[in-house]
């Protein structure tokens, strides 16, 4: 069954359905978080060498954030419907959209918990582990799409692999391209190309965490209808405005303390080393959104940035920072999926 979802019948659900204003409001919230701790990540690096300043760098995240939501989602909106699809809640619509409320909570809680110790967290994984934990809570293992959710672990390992590895490889290039070039001359072609990485990387933030989001609204909106199967197949304009308006509103209010974490405490980056990690980071991450394969753009990122390290030497890395990171990636799936167990349970037995 396919259904139209344009925004003069989301006002008419939302009249009829409060647990729908809910949901709307609990995701709009979730994509604020994200602009909020994650986007900070994609102009870390270009703050770090000093190549822009930390105001201006998240003010023209906000903008590449906005419109690599738009863009991305308008030519290939394949990771939102992987996101819309890796859950079944059921046929008891009702009582799914209670779940996926409580689902979003959970959600917001471990994001901004995550912020509050200044530890870059993956929205991404978070939503992930949220959703999956909340369908496991309304119908068992069974709620959860598994041929939808290896494309996950493939993430994990095309975040990883391909992320070290172009890094590496995109810094090798620029090391050999540039080996009988002055300095003074490098360092002031990187000042500014390094600002168009940083836009990039924002630009490839918005095209892949945006479109997760626009999943979650579109699921909302099929349960509010009483849709449980494929229901609405396109994305509408106005929801990739919102959604992106949204995001673009949250990398305004900036992460001074992800910036610091990512772009500064992990490895000491010069100028060309930054611009490598930037343009690393956004090419892998183009790969898996025209793939429809969901990846944290923070582990993307963070995986260049050691490629790039480890083109000049090992030890450059500090790796009690990378451990700390690992961990929280590593907690994120349990621990936000418990969360959000717990709190569907909750919110079930309340409503």
């Amino acid at each position: 069954m396919e259904t139209a979802i344009t925004l003069q019948n989301i006002l008419i659900e939302i009249q009829r359905s409060p647990i729908l204003l809910v949901s709307v409001l609990l995701t709009l919230g979730v994509i604020f978080v994200n602009g909020w701790t994650d986007a900070p990540n994609a102009i870390a690096t270009a703050v770090s060498t000093r190549s822009i300043n930390v105001d201006r760098a998240i003010a023209m995240a906000a903008v590449c954030n906005f419109v690599g939501v738009v863009v991305m989602t308008y030519f290939n909106s394949s990771v939102a419907f992987t996101i819309k699809n890796m859950v079944n809640f059921g046929s008891d619509t009702r009582s799914a959209l209670i779940a996926l409320a409580a689902s979003l909570a959970a959600i917001v809680i471990w994001a901004v918990g995550a912020w509050y110790f200044g530890i870059p967290t993956s929205e991404s994984h978070s939503l992930i582990a949220g959703l999956s934990g909340a369908a496991i809570a309304l119908g068992g293992v069974s709620g959860v799409n598994l041929s939808e959710w290896a494309k996950v672990l493939y993430g994990l390992v095309l975040s990883t692999v391909l992320g070290f590895g172009v890094g590496f490889l995109v810094c090798r290039i620029i090391t050999i391209l540039f080996e009988n070039v002055r300095r003074r001359n490098a360092n002031l072609f990187f000042d500014k190309a390094q600002v168009f990485g940083a836009a990039a990387m924002a630009f490839m933030h918005g095209a892949q965490d945006g479109q997760k989001f626009i999943g979650v609204l579109l699921l909302a909106f099929n349960l509010a209808v009483g849709v449980t199967g494929d229901g609405v197949t396109e994305v509408p304009v106005w929801l990739m405005l919102l959604c992106s308006a949204v995001m673009g509103l949250g990398t305004a209010v900036g992460g001074k303390k992800i910036i610091k974490s990512v772009g500064m405490d992990m490895v000491k980056l010069e100028k060309y080393q930054g611009f490598a990690s930037d343009m690393a980071g956004a090419l892998c991450l183009l790969l898996s959104t025209v793939l429809g394969i969901p990846v944290s753009t923070t582990h993307m990122k963070t995986a260049a940035i050691m490629g790039v390290g480890a083109e000049r030497r090992m030890s450059s890395i500090k790796i009690s920072v990378v451990k700390d990171m690992v961990m929280t990636w590593i907690c994120t799936f349990p621990g936000c999926g418990i969360l959000g167990y717990i709190f569907a349970k909750i919110f079930l037995a309340l409503t």
